[in-house]
């Protein structure tokens, strides 16, 4: 860890108000690589939540009342100083995170993007002139910022996870409260310093840290202050949010669990395809909502495709993401790994078998560590446990499938539906599956779909709104319908 980190980025306190609160209670942030101390940081008590949100309305008046050139231009400073910094924040990420540095990296770049995308919308919150049904009136719309946002963010993508939120917030007009993950709250605190020294007001981007989410976000959510609450997490605890939500009838955005089906048709380019699924599986170590969870191989190619999958997958080095030769990063923590392995032996008990991995499997379930080797299944269907879990984890789950309709039955037989990829080189069948996909969001003959200029967001129960994109902005605007009579 470089001394930039430690002496200018590392923070240790709640910031609320641009400022560190302080409080007796602390608790530990571990490097999930080697289970040792980041750092120790004090866990926010009711007086700092009831300074953010005090702070955070007084922010919302200050925000809602600047012009939109002034807010672009305050999210350009923050996008800058991010890109500056992203050595450092990579760094940061993966010490608390433990994905390798160079996916870090290109989280931070990631995660820029998005306040530079939000910088640039900030002036456009186009209002709209309706062309009017009586002589008398003239109709018009404007959109204005909804209030003080509540946001909570998960673990496996510390800093675009934030800014995705953040930034079209500030560019609307809106203030924010943020609960980060307690498990990766250095990433957060980072990118709130330097919000901070681009020239955020008091109060517009406050930080709360805790390990007692549900009492914290219960105080937030009941407070009438609050507008609007945003959430990236499991389906569990987005439906608990929801419930608190309606209690005073707030806006939510919602992007929950998924369970992510990649299919290979006969027509498919099988290195590309390959290249693909070892993209969007093994990325994160699988410890992402949009990771490839099931594979669906049509029959008369399976044995091909096997054979050309499993030399990749096997190249591939689990291990410390600051060693620059592993591709795969510990699991988050060891209970993370004990439920992926249990996963896998229940999956072994109801007939599937192991493909790759099954020495350093038995292994790793001997070590403490939070290390999981890659690991690849074959002989999964419907009718087991695993085919249905978000695994989080790098394990590949190989089935088989006769033809397009029982591809797409499969793929649907989910309550998820947020992201879905296939390979096909047949235009007809392209269309056709792109449509029948029950699904927020198709890779077509690609396995990295995530960009801040495209709407990001899922179907059933993986979710409500949509982040990034034209629309994301809207997701912190409310419209106001104008009826002006000139007589």
């Amino acid at each position: 860890m470089s001394v930039t980190v430690s002496q200018r980025l590392i923070q240790t306190n709640s910031i609320i108000a641009n400022q560190a609160y302080t409080s007796d209670k602390t608790f530990a942030v571990m490097d999930p690589a080697t289970d040792k101390c980041v750092a120790n940081v004090s866990s926010v008590d009711t007086r700092g939540i009831e300074l953010a949100l005090e702070s955070a309305q007084l922010a919302f008046e200050q925000l809602k009342a600047m012009n939109s050139q002034a807010r672009s231009d305050l999210l350009m400073r923050w996008y800058q100083l991010v890109i500056a910094n992203s050595e450092a924040l990579a760094e940061l990420m993966t010490l608390e995170q433990g994905k390798p540095l160079a996916e870090a990296k290109g989280e931070v770049a990631y995660g820029a993007e998005f306040i530079r995308w939000f910088a640039e919308e900030a002036k456009r919150s186009y209002g709209q002139n309706i062309p009017s049904n009586n002589q008398h009136q003239r109709l018009s719309t404007i959109k204005q910022p909804i209030g003080v946002v509540l946001g909570i963010t998960p673990w496996n993508f510390p800093i675009a996870m934030v800014t995705r939120k953040v930034a079209p917030a500030i560019a609307a007009g809106c203030s924010f409260i943020l609960k980060p993950s307690e498990l990766t709250p250095l990433s957060a605190l980072a990118l709130a310093h330097l919000a901070i020294e681009a020239g955020f007001p008091s109060g517009a981007f406050n930080v709360v840290l805790t390990q007692d989410a549900p009492s914290v976000v219960e105080q937030l959510l009941s407070d009438e202050r609050v507008k609007k609450v945003t959430f990236t997490g499991s389906t569990q605890i987005g439906k608990i949010l929801l419930a608190q939500a309606a209690a005073s009838v707030k806006r939510t955005s919602m992007e929950l669990g998924g369970n992510a089906p990649f299919i290979v048709f006969e027509s498919a380019m099988l290195s590309k395809a390959i290249t693909g699924l070892v993209a969007s599986k093994f990325r994160n170590a699988g410890q992402t909502c949009v990771a490839t969870n099931r594979v669906l191989v049509a029959e008369s190619i399976y044995s091909t495709f096997i054979a050309q999958l499993l030399p990749e997958v096997a190249k591939l080095k689990v291990g410390s993401g600051f060693d620059p030769m592993h591709q795969v990063g510990p699991l988050i923590t060891a209970s993370a790994k004990q439920r992926l392995i249990e996963s896998v032996e229940q999956a072994i008990i109801q007939g599937g078998t192991f493909l790759l991995g099954q020495a350093e499997f038995e292994r790793a379930k001997e070590q403490t560590d939070n290390f999981f080797p890659v690991v690849v299944l074959g002989g999964i269907t419907p009718q087991m446990a695993i085919y249905h879990q978000e695994l989080f984890g790098p394990v590949v789950l190989l089935s088989t499938f006769e033809d397009e309709r029982q591809a797409l039955t499969m793929a649907n037989e989910t309550d998820y539906g947020l992201a879905a990829y296939f390979y096909s080189e047949n235009i007809n069948q392209i269309q056709r599956v792109s449509e029948r996909l029950d699904f927020g969001m198709v890779g077509i003959n690609e396995g990295l779909i995530s960009n801040p200029i495209a709407p990001f967001g899922g179907v059933k129960q993986s979710g409500i709104g949509r982040e990034g994109g034209q629309i994301g902005l809207d997701e912190y605007l409310q419209v106001k319908y104008l009826c002006l009579n000139i007589t």
